[in-house]
């Protein structure tokens, strides 16, 4: 029976200790010398991606690390901007819209719905009794 491989490091060991036997005993199998060949170039192949994936992995962790760092150097700057055209134009100054700034315009009225509602729970709630004192 086979023996299965389950990593591609493992697959490439057992390839590895297949291809020497086979070159030793070559004229014994003439048929599966083309087969051999052809595994030695896929061995040769495997190695050489397995190294480039590897350096592809460290240039993808600089990258990232990289693109954290100018994106955090962005956002500061992006702040500073605002806040310089904010004190330009003014917290309240409808011009801030074109930079996609929301200008201060005030608090809102209260609802007259919140108000008629707060008037009626003052207007219920009863006054303190007055003590009475007797008359004299």
């Amino acid at each position: 029976m086979a023996r299965r491989a389950d990593t591609n490091a493992e697959t490439r060991d057992d390839w590895r200790r297949l291809i020497p036997p086979l070159v030793a005993n070559a004229a014994d199998f003439p048929h599966l010398e083309a087969p051999r060949i052809r595994l030695e170039a896929i061995d040769t192949e495997v190695g050489d991606l397995l190294l480039q994936q590897a350096d592809l992995t460290a240039k993808r962790q600089e990258t990232s690390k990289r693109l954290q760092v100018l994106v955090g150097d962005g956002r500061q700057l992006a702040a500073f901007l605002r806040a310089g055209v904010k004190q330009q134009y003014g917290t309240r100054s409808e011009k801030l819209s074109a930079f996609n700034l929301q200008p201060f315009r005030g608090r809102k009225a209260a609802k007259a719905e919140k108000a008629a509602k707060k008037k009626k729970l003052q207007d219920a709630t009863p006054a303190a009794p007055v003590p009475e004192t007797p008359a004299e």
